[in-house]
C-alpha cells in the first residue's frame, strides 16, 4: 500500500465505481487510439477487468497513490497480454510499444480540435454510418460508464433490446471499418445533435438516478455541464442550441442542493427551500440563455431552458409563471412526438386549467402505451386522481409507480403519497 491512507474496505467499491465513471471513457478512448477502433470491445473488456482487479486487490494492499493511473496501467497491461496471443500483433508490436511510450497523460491538444478526450470520442461514436439512436447508446455505454439497465431506463426500452442494439453498433464499426478520427468542419456540425443528446442523457442520469439508493449523482451533472461548456467555447461548436442546453442544465443543477431533505427525502419544487438554490449557476445559465437567442433557430433545448428559467427566477412556488411554462410546452409538443413531453405538458396544464383538463390531455397522448412502464406516468395519474378526490384510483396508480421504480428515495416518496390515500381504507402493501 506504500503508506497511502486508504479508505476502509466498505468504501472501496464506491470509490472504484466513482473512478470507473470518471475514467472509463478516457481509458477506452486512449486504448482505442492505440489499438484501433476495431478493438473497441477489447478496450471495454480490459477496462472492466481493471476495475474488477481493483476491487480484488485494493482491500488487501490499499488504494494506490494515483488510482486512475493504476486502473489505466492495469488495463494497458491486460490488453497487451491478450494481443500478444494474436499472430498479427507481432507485426505491429514495435509500433504499438512506441505509441505507448509516447502517449502523454492528457493526449494531444490542438486549437482546432475538441480539446477534451471524452468529447472527442463521443463525436467518434456519433459517426453518421451508425444509426442515430445506436450512436447515443454506444456513447453512453462506452464513454460515460452507463450500465445497460440505466440506458434501458433512459430510452424506455428493454435491457435485451439495448444489449442487441449495442452489439449491432459495435459490429457496424468493425464491418464498415469506421475510422477512429476527430471530425472537423461540416462533419463536426452534422454530429452535433447526437452529441448533445448524449450529454443531456448524462446530465439526466445524474439529476435523477435510474437505480441505486441515491436520487442525485452530482458528479454526472457537473461532467455534463463541463462538456457542454467545452462545446460552447469551441469556435466550431459554438452554436445557439449548445448554449441553450448549457443554460438548461445549469438551471436544473442549481436546484440540486435543495432536492433532498437532510434526512434524504425527495423534495418537490413546491417544498424546496429556494434559499439553497445555487445562484451562481442560475446566473451562468442566464448568460448562456442570452447567447442561445442568437439566430432564428428554436430547438427543444431552447424551450426546455425557457421552462427551467421560469422556475429558476420565481421567488416562490406561488409566483411561478405557469401560463408561460405551458406556452413553452405547447411549442415543444408541436416539435416533438415524445409521449414524455406530452406527459410533462399535462402536468403544466393541470397547474393552469386543473386536473380534469390534464387527465383529458393524457388520455389523448399518441403512443400512450409507451408510458405504461414509466413510473412517473403512474405517479402523475395518482396525483391528478388525488386532487379530484378519487383516493382509491390514486392509490392504485401510486402502487404501480412504487413497483416500477428501483430508486429507494423515490419509493419512499411515493409510499408517503400512497399513505395519504390510506384514509380511504387502502392498504400500502396490497
Amino acid at each position: 500500500m506504500n503508506g497511502e491512507a486508504a479508505p476502509s474496505s466498505p468504501e472501496i467499491p464506491r470509490l472504484a465505481e466513482h473512478l470507473f465513471r470518471q475514467e472509463a471513457g478516457k481509458m477506452i478512448s486512449a486504448l482505442t487510439g492505440i489499438f484501433g477502433i476495431h478493438r473497441l470491445q477489447l478496450a471495454e473488456d480490459v477496462v472492466q477487468e481493471s476495475l474488477i482487479r481493483a476491487l480484488q486487490t485494493w482491500p488487501y494492499y490499499g488504494v494506490p497513490a494515483n488510482p486512475a493511473a493504476w486502473l489505466m496501467q492495469t488495463a494497458k497491461n491486460r490488453a497487451l497480454d491478450l494481443l500478444r496471443r494474436e499472430k498479427s500483433f507481432h507485426e505491429k508490436q514495435d509500433e504499438i510499444a512506441a505509441t505507448l511510450e509516447r502517449m502523454p497523460e492528457d493526449g494531444p491538444q490542438f486549437d482546432d480540435e475538441i480539446r477534451d478526450h471524452r468529447l472527442r470520442l463521443i463525436f467518434t461514436c456519433c459517426h453518421p454510418q451508425i444509426p442515430h439512436d445506436d450512436r447515443t447508446l454506444l456513447a453512453l455505454k462506452t464513454l460515460c460508464g452507463f450500465g445497460i439497465p440505466e440506458i434501458a431506463s433512459a430510452f424506455l426500452a428493454s435491457e435485451a433490446a439495448v444489449a442487441k442494439r449495442l452489439t449491432r453498433a459495435k459490429q457496424k464499426i468493425q464491418d464498415q471499418q469506421i475510422p477512429y478520427e476527430i471530425p472537423a468542419g461540416n462533419e463536426l456540425a452534422e454530429r452535433m445533435d447526437a452529441v448533445l443528446q448524449v450529454i443531456y442523457l448524462l446530465f439526466n442520469e445524474g439529476y435523477k438516478a435510474s437505480s441505486g439508493d441515491a436520487l442525485v449523482r452530482a458528479d454526472l451533472c457537473e461532467e455534463a455541464i463541463r462538456l457542454a461548456g467545452h462545446l460552447a467555447e469551441h469556435p466550431r461548436t459554438d452554436a445557439p442550441r449548445v448554449h441553450a442546453l448549457a443554460a438548461l442544465m445549469l438551471f436544473n443543477a442549481s436546484r440540486l442542493p435543495a432536492r433532498e431533505s437532510p434526512e434524504g427525502e425527495l423534495l418537490t419544487l413546491e417544498r424546496q427551500d429556494r434559499t439553497r438554490w445555487d445562484r451562481q449557476k442560475i446566473a451562468r445559465g442566464m448568460l448562456h440563455l442570452a447567447h442561445a437567442t442568437r439566430g432564428d433557430s428554436l430547438s427543444e433545448y431552447h424551450l426546455q431552458a425557457g421552462i427551467a428559467a421560469c422556475h429558476a427566477t420565481a421567488p416562490d412556488d406561488a409566483s411561478t409563471d405557469w401560463p408561460r411554462i405551458l406556452a413553452h410546452y405547447d411549442h415543444w409538443v408541436a416539435q416533438s412526438r415524445s409521449p414524455l413531453v406530452a406527459l410533462n405538458r399535462a402536468v403544466a396544464l393541470a397547474k393552469v386549467q386543473g386536473p380534469e383538463a390534464a387527465l383529458e390531455a393524457i388520455a389523448a397522448i399518441p403512443d400512450r402505451r409507451l408510458l405504461e412502464s414509466y413510473h412517473l406516468y403512474h405517479a402523475v395519474l395518482g396525483d391528478l386522481a388525488l386532487r379530484l378526490g378519487r383516493e382509491h384510483e390514486a392509490a392504485d396508480h401510486f402502487r404501480q409507480a412504487i413497483r416500477q421504480t428501483p430508486v429507494e428515495t423515490e419509493r419512499a416518496f411515493l409510499t408517503e403519497k400512497l399513505n395519504g390515500c390510506v384514509g380511504a381504507g387502502e392498504s400500502v402493501t396490497r
